[in-house]
């Protein structure tokens, strides 16, 4: 099964963007995902092709319309009818690892992608959308945020990375941040390898590994930390 991706945007030339290099672009290539772009703007219905409005009440910016956005998810819908459709709002839940991993495991994703002011709320109320934040930043449209989720999701399909361990042993897949890498040279600036990556001693390395995760997270991340402790518990 291929994972698909819809996009909503007002800027389909966007995509798909850096997902055409590496990893990303090697996949598709391979047909092991596919994108499909729609612009939202086709579903205007007046003669200049609006799709936003003045704020409601007044205000700076403007809105994108609520009839103009409905059509066009309308119309993604019946596109990926099983595929869940992400709008891309700083409003929005932070995303997770756990949900970037069962999004992987599903028939693919429809991404809504916000400009100006925002959405209009009431479509939020009249159709089905998940709202989804990358981080607690301001980007100019949602087009950045989808890329990042679109990534995100691509790495863990079947066969798009090397080493199946590769999408496991990584921060946020056990509520930790991963452990510090390293690899030649031995020594540089006068800095060493630690010793114990260097003993050959696999159960002392996997207590190492796991010892630092810990430590990087209550360090860096209390919030990650607490609710890893609170997991466990």
């Amino acid at each position: 099964m291929t994972f698909a991706a819809t996009i909503l945007t007002l800027y389909p030339e966007m995509f798909p963007g850096p997902l055409r290099l590496s990893l990303a672009g090697r996949a598709l290539e391979e047909q092991k995902w596919s994108l499909d772009t729609i612009q939202i703007r086709d579903f205007a219905t007046d003669k200049h092709s609006n799709v936003d409005g003045t704020p409601a009440g007044g205000g700076a910016g403007m809105v994108l319309k609520v009839d103009v956005l409905a059509a066009a998810v309308d119309h993604a819908k019946r596109v990926q009818p099983k595929a869940p459709i992400l709008a891309m709002t700083p409003r929005g839940k932070p995303i997770s690892q756990a949900r970037i991993r069962e999004l992987s495991q599903g028939p693919g994703v429809t991404i809504l992608c916000g400009r100006f002011e925002g959405f209009d709320e009431r479509i939020f109320e009249g159709r089905e959308i998940e709202e989804i934040s990358v981080g607690d930043i301001v980007l100019s449209g949602g087009e950045p945020a989808a890329l990042m989720i679109l990534d995100a999701c691509i790495r863990l399909l079947p066969g798009v990375m090397g080493a199946a361990s590769s999408g496991t042993e990584e921060s946020f897949e056990e509520g930790l941040l991963e452990y510090p890498q390293y690899t030649r040279p031995q020594e540089w600036e006068g800095r060493t390898i630690p010793e114990v990556l260097r003993s050959g001693d696999h159960a002392k390395i996997a207590e190492w590994r796991k010892s630092m995760s810990e430590d990087h997270t209550r360090l860096r991340r209390p919030d990650l930390w607490d609710r890893h402790n609170g997991d466990r518990d």
